[in-house]
């Protein structure tokens, strides 16, 4: 038994030590033999896209069917609620296990814990025949979302989208146009905001509604090819889509301040992934380090590069440390909207800079489509922009501490 000194405990309890080790089983298992099989489709990014940008069907159902088993061996969407097909793990349970995850590094695994795809809290505001259509098969694995807010104009500034619905009878008619909106090309439906309520009726952040978009019923626009999403990223353009009144997620009009209550779990999410991330590639900065010789000795006893990974260890170590008690602190209800940030920024700028890092320790071999550092430093620059980029993260802090 694990001795707490102050009541603090930063050690897994047996449960999740369990969840751990069920999760590395499953990766050797199920998730490195389907990589195996797929060979160079996989491997080699000019491979595994094609001309158009799309991702190769066999892929795509590989990712498939990792998700579904990971989903029926209790994985997949284990942080949701028991009563609709999760587990209600605790969030520090679902911390260390997307950080487990990541610490394999880049590759089918990614897909086994929900992402963006996947069931969020906001899904669970998902009422009647709306919990068996969507949130049930989501949380099973069977079907899968994408979260449509972002617009071509319109970024961190989500209040001043463009896309409107307006009511007529009992259905509401939408137009516009979303983009950057991940796993648009392969969702079954899409999480779509839209203005209902004009700003100067609503105020700034009321007057926006979700609404449940079935894929057949919006158009898919050009790929947005962003460098280590290349083929999951769409424009959804949505050209008087007709959807009945009773495909509003949640309340007419809350949706804005409906999201952004559960920012802190996303963030989260990303933090873990940025935290297990770094410390695949620390691991293979230290191997390699030990291993490479120039000038008659392994490079690691070069001051330049032993600093580069004792910085990149003590940042990491910094960033779970942060993330661990964030996660605490959201089972424990306290606030966390300066936390979030504060991680969410942290742990997103130190993978950058270990990525960085693990590209210059390799030298040309690091920046060679056969090794894994450029896809970790193209995911590394990822993360530093959704989900609140650095500079609205930042501004976050400041404003809580009373400075903007």
């Amino acid at each position: 038994m694990t001795e707490q000194h102050g009541g603090v405990s930063f050690a897994p309890d047996e449960e999740t030590r369990l969840i751990l080790d069920s999760i590395d089983e499953f990766i050797e298992q199920e998730v490195k033999p389907r990589e195996k099989e797929l060979g160079e489709t996989f491997d080699n990014p000019r491979l595994r896209n094609a001309p158009n940008g799309a991702v190769a069907d066999e892929v795509i159902d590989a990712v498939d069917e990792v998700r579904r088993k990971s989903a029926e061996a209790g994985f997949y969407a284990m942080n949701m609620p028991e009563e609709y097909g999760g587990d209600d793990v605790s969030n520090v349970t679902w911390y260390f296990a997307k950080r487990r995850v990541a610490e394999k590094g880049r590759g089918l695994s990614e897909f086994m814990l929900a992402g963006p795809e996947g069931p969020k809290p906001l899904l669970l505001q998902a009422e009647g025949e709306q919990v068996e259509r969507y949130l049930e098969p989501c949380i099973r694995g069977e079907k899968t979302t994408a979260f449509a807010l972002t617009e071509p104009s319109v970024g961190s500034d989500a209040p001043s989208m463009k896309t409107t619905a307006e009511k007529k009878g009992d259905e509401w008619v939408l137009n516009g146009t979303k983009q950057w909106i991940t796993n648009a090309p392969h969702c079954d439906f899409a999480q779509v905001f839209a203005r209902t309520t004009p700003q100067d009726e609503a105020g700034r952040y009321g007057g926006i509604t979700c609404f449940l978009v079935e894929r057949d019923e919006f158009e898919l626009g050009s790929r947005n090819n962003a460098v280590g999403l290349e083929g999951l990223q769409a424009e959804i353009v949505l050209d008087d889509v007709r959807v009945p009144n009773d495909r509003i997620l949640g309340t007419r009009d809350g949706a804005f301040y409906n999201a952004m209550s559960f920012l802190s779990l996303g963030r989260l999410e990303l933090g873990a992934t940025a935290v297990g991330m770094s410390r695949h590639l620390l691991d293979l900065c230290k191997e390699y380090a030990g291993d490479r010789e120039a000038f008659g000795r392994p490079i690691g006893k070069y001051q330049q590069i032993s600093n580069m990974v004792a910085k990149g260890r003590a940042r990491n170590y910094a960033a779970d440390a942060a993330g661990t008690r964030l996660a605490w602190q959201m089972d424990e209800g306290q606030g966390t909207v300066e936390q979030s940030s504060i991680f969410k920024w942290f742990a997103t700028d130190t993978f950058w800079q270990i990525a960085d890092d693990a590209v210059q320790i390799h030298g040309a071999s690091g920046l060679s489509e056969d090794s894994p550092f450029m896809e970790h430093l193209h995911l590394a620059r990822i993360l530093r922009i959704v989900e609140g980029t650095d500079e609205i993260q930042l501004n976050t802090v400041a404003k809580q501490n009373g400075l903007l």
